[in-house]
């Protein structure tokens, strides 16, 4: 069983920068993809950012410009470097791998709360 162990969530001012981290209690299994997500009250859980093996990162629209993912393919490893944060930033952010199998995994999440 894998599972995806996340920090780096936490209190940020409006402007303000934070990194989130994950790692996968296991680098003998492969990802296809690494991600992140995050969800908010009342509201679904929607992609953030998403690491695929040879295809350039994928990005929402609302935080272009601002995050950038980044991935250790050998050590399992999925940052996410959140800059220009926004109150509307707040959620609480996911981490997800996904096996070449199809299979997903989920962290536990992590607060991130922007202040304005």
């Amino acid at each position: 069983q894998v599972q995806l162990v996340e920090s780096g969530g936490g209190l940020v001012q409006s402007g303000g920068s934070l990194t989130l981290s994950c790692a996968a209690s296991s680098s003998s299994v492969s990802f296809n993809a690494m991600a992140w997500y995050r969800q908010s009250p009342g509201n679904q859980r929607e992609l953030v950012a998403m690491a695929t093996t040879n295809r350039d990162p994928d990005y929402a629209e609302s935080v272009k410009g601002r995050f950038a993912i980044s991935r250790d393919k050998d050590k399992n490893i999925v940052t996410l470097q959140m800059d220009s944060l926004k109150p509307e930033d707040t959620a609480v952010y996911f981490c997800n791998a996904r096996s070449w199998q199809g299979y997903n995994y989920w962290g536990q999440g992590t607060q991130v709360t922007v202040s304005s």
